[in-house]
């Protein structure tokens, strides 16, 4: 990462990064996309608008280089070499194929409990959905509420979500994350199976829910949800397994694999 503290504003020069790519991808659900090159979005409740202003250059408004060494450094992923996994992940031809179709895509740092309450949100729905239940939900808490400001809400309150039956799912995650039956912080340290089994225990969340939260709220890169699109690339592409290149980073060739084999949809390799 480089970058030049311009009076309010940071000019950030980063490779490997691309808006659409990234935030705009399904990973994360509070980023809208303002103008051709530019995003507006949330981490937490801190506010970012970023902008494409160059070959591998972004502009973050009225942004103070605190912020950005503090917040958005770790959000981004800034610290990580993706040019690096691509080089490594490239060793497989399909994946050589998937990291030259989409390189801009960067994992997002997200937080736990906001990833893993967007997730269960998510369930049997599609993004334009998933951001007006999410976007209600801020607009009445005023930002995005964590578990204890949820602590009195029922399926029955949480009418004005408009959720459906994902409304009695997420107030199980909140009575057993305030009960303590339900930690995050030690769910991330746990092995991954381990870590996907202690996220089942809510209920409505499944397998794939569950590493979602791991990858894209623990960043868990060793996380690797599968739908039904992630189906058809191990099935077509990987029925012995994925290759040992991606060992320890498959839920990061995931987002690779699954951006292509969705926009190639009947690409034989």
């Amino acid at each position: 990462m480089d970058y030049t503290v311009k009076g309010s504003d940071i000019i950030l020069h980063q490779p490997d990064f691309d808006l659409d790519e990234t935030l705009d991808c399904g990973q994360a659900f509070r980023w809208a996309k303002t103008a051709p090159d530019t995003y507006e979005g949330y981490y937490l409740n801190d506010f970012l608008r970023i902008s494409r202003i160059g070959d591998e250059t972004f502009l973050l408004e009225n942004t103070t280089e605190h912020d950005l060494l503090d917040k958005w450094y770790n959000y981004l992923d800034l610290s990580t070499d993706y040019g690096e996994l691509k080089r490594r992940f490239s060793e497989d031809k399909t994946l050589a194929r998937a990291c030259e179709y989409a390189g801009g895509i960067r994992i997002l740092r997200q937080d736990s409990w906001e990833a893993l309450s967007s997730f269960i949100i998510s369930q049997n729905n599609n993004i334009p959905r998933i951001k007006g239940i999410i976007g209600r939900l801020v607009e009445h808490y005023e930002g995005y509420p964590d578990a204890e400001r949820l602590r009195e809400e029922t399926e029955e309150s949480l009418a004005f979500l408009r959720s459906g039956f994902r409304a009695k799912y997420l107030v199980d995650a909140v009575h057993k994350m305030l009960s303590g039956e339900l930690d995050l912080e030690k769910i991330k340290s746990l092995p991954l199976n381990d870590a996907q089994k202690e996220l089942m225990r809510i209920k409505g969340v499944g397998p794939k829910v569950a590493m979602c939260a791991l990858l894209f709220g623990m960043y868990r890169t060793d996380a690797f949800p599968i739908d039904v699109w992630m189906k058809r690339a191990l099935e077509r592409w990987y029925p012995n397994g994925l290759p040992e290149c991606v060992k320890g980073y498959e839920g990061t060739a995931q987002q690779y694999l699954f951006h292509y084999i969705r926009n190639h949809p009947n690409e034989q390799m």
